[in-house]
This record gives C-alpha cells, sequence and structure tokens, in this order.
C-alpha cells in the first residue's frame, strides 16, 4: 500500500474512533437531561456564539455542539481526500460520499430535536420516534465511515451477482440490528425519564399494559435484543461455513460475541437500575456490534459466488485442452 493510501486509511480509521466519542457524548446530553441547556436556539447556543458563564447543563450541550461541528469538518476532510485520491467508483470514494450525507442527514435531526424542542424533559411519542431514526442514522453514518477505511485498505468491493439468498440474509440482519437499536434508544430515553422524575414510578415500578409506551420499551427491547443477538450465532456459522477465511472466521466470531456480551450488559443495566455510565457502555458495545456486521457483510458481499467460480471455471477449461 502506498504511503498517501495508508495515511489515509490511519485518518478514516480515527475519524470512525472520534465520532464513537461524539455519540457517546451525545447520549449523555441525553442521560443528564441537558438536551435544552442551550435553549431553543441552533446553531447558536442561548442566542450566542459562546455562552458566558454557562451553567452545568449548557456547558455540557455547548460541548457537545463543538464536538459534533468538529466531526463535521473531519468528514469534509475524509470526503475531498477521498475525492482526490481514488478514481470515480472506487468503494472507498462512494463510502465517503455516503458518509458525507449521512453527516449533514446526523446534524439536521439534531437541529431539529432543538428548535422543535425534543429534549430535556419531552417525553412525547415524536420524540421517541425521532431518537429511533436518529439512532439508525448514526448507525448508517459510521458504517459508511469504517467502509471508507475498509475499502481504502484495499479490501475488494462487493459483487452482487449470484448472492441474492446471502444479500437478503444480511439485510434482514441488519435491518433487525437497526431495529434492536432503536428500540434500545427510546429504551434509554425512557430510563431517563424515569430517572429524572418526568415519568412517574421510577426505574423499580412493576410494568404492565398500562403502563407508559417508553416504560413498555423496557420489555419489547431485551426481548428483541435477545432474539436477534442469538441469530446473529446462527449467522457466523453460515457466514463461516460461506467463506471459511481468516478474516471471515475474526468477523464473524467478533459480530456474535459482541451481540451476546450485548445481552449480558443489557441485564446488567436493567439489574444497576440503567446508570448512566451503564447506558453509554451499552451503546458503545452497540455501535461496535454494528460495524462488525457492517465489514462482515461486505467481506461477505466480496468473495466470489459459487455460481460465478463454476461459470469461470467452465469457460476455461476448453482453452487448457488445446
Amino acid at each position: 500500500m502506498e504511503p498517501r493510501h495508508r495515511t489515509f486509511v490511519t485518518f478514516a480509521w480515527l475519524n470512525v474512533g472520534y465520532n464513537l466519542l461524539v455519540i457517546m457524548w451525545g447520549a449523555f446530553v441525553r442521560a443528564t437531561g441537558s438536551g435544552a441547556g442551550c435553549g431553543d436556539h441552533w446553531p447558536l447556543c442561548d442566542g450566542q456564539v459562546i455562552p458566558r458563564a454557562p451553567d452545568v447543563a449548557q456547558l455540557i450541550e455547548f460541548s457537545h455542539r463543538v464536538t459534533s461541528g468538529i466531526a463535521l469538518l473531519l468528514t469534509i476532510v475524509l470526503l475531498v481526500w477521498a475525492l482526490r485520491l481514488f478514481a470515480a467508483g472506487h468503494p472507498a470514494r462512494r463510502a465517503a460520499i455516503a458518509a458525507m450525507v449521512l453527516m449533514i442527514v446526523e446534524s439536521l435531526i439534531g437541529a431539529a430535536l432543538v428548535l422543535f424542542q425534543l429534549v430535556a424533559h419531552d417525553a412525547s411519542l415524536t420524540r421517541a420516534l425521532s431518537l429511533g431514526l436518529h439512532l439508525i442514522n448514526t448507525f448508517l453514518l459510521i458504517g459508511a465511515m469504517a467502509l471508507t477505511a475498509w475499502y481504502a485498505g484495499g479490501k475488494p468491493a462487493p459483487d452482487l451477482r449470484g448472492k441474492g439468498g446471502l444479500l437478503a440474509l444480511l439485510i434482514a440482519a441488519l435491518v433487525g440490528t437497526a431495529l434492536v437499536g432503536s428500540s434500545g434508544a427510546v429504551t434509554a430515553l425512557g430510563d431517563t425519564l424515569l430517572q429524572l422524575g418526568v415519568l412517574p414510578g421510577g426505574v423499580s415500578q412493576p410494568i404492565n399494559r398500562d403502563s407508559h409506551p417508553l416504560v413498555l420499551m423496557r420489555i419489547i427491547h431485551p426481548v428483541l435484543g435477545t432474539l436477534v443477538g442469538l441469530a446473529m450465532i446462527s449467522l457466523a456459522q453460515r457466514a463461516i461455513r460461506y467463506d471459511p477465511s481468516p478474516t471471515t472466521r475474526r468477523l464473524a466470531w467478533a459480530t456474535a460475541t459482541i451481540f451476546v456480551g450485548q445481552i449480558f450488559l443489557g441485564a446488567l443495566n436493567v439489574m444497576l437500575k440503567a446508570p448512566v455510565w451503564m447506558q453509554l457502555i451499552h451503546l458503545l458495545f452497540a455501535d461496535l456490534a454494528w460495524l462488525a456486521l457492517v465489514l462482515l457483510s461486505a467481506t461477505l458481499l466480496a468473495r466470489p459466488s459459487d455460481v460465478r467460480i463454476a461459470q469461470a471455471t467452465s469457460a476455461s477449461a476448453p482453452a487448457r485442452s488445446v
């Protein structure tokens, strides 16, 4: 690999890591009820470029905006660099473009949450839906960034010919994981509102059919997460049978291990009554599970299908007999 490509790959992976930190800080803003720290102003904070003598909530929210702004600038650098380094049609170039689009969408969702005051103590279903969509876009964003680094490092582009069944399986796995993640975001919102006293009963209350929808998610999310986590074990086994290469083996077992670990982290989160630090760890591992699944999917889709191998073999057979 050329030095300029190696430098780009390093920058791209560091960009992924930085965005994971930004995501964690955004979750901290939500978990501490600091989302309204800058009022309903955006991009200004309480009508100021830099707030004077901010209180704790304002400082937390403002620092998140600053780190998010830096993430936007880094994504612009990533895109411009990729456009200059890779030819049109290169998968790293396409992934960088997707990352830029998704980063813009991420910024717009964040702005909408503030401008429509879907922050702090708001317990509306609109906010819950918005957070679920926000989490899905975040997944897509870090996935695109990871694929930028992955393909820039020389990994082959996906080839979908002859892979209808495999593609359907991977799409189902990705959609299922996104649904678990979005339901987790809504569940975390419910935990926060219970701890802040916005919703009555507290995190130790019994859950029944009359409970608030955000409280009911505390049952739905673990069930959905457990089902998807167990399905990942089967997916890992099938992936290794399909492609027993070392890269696929590592990614397959990393995916299954992280998903199973998430089940135990979720149970621990419930036992500890969802402290902020545990919510952040749970979210971090959700992001890592998503990234592992995305890279596993990219690896499997890049492998030549058995149909193409058979066709290539039969086509070359007469030439060898001459």
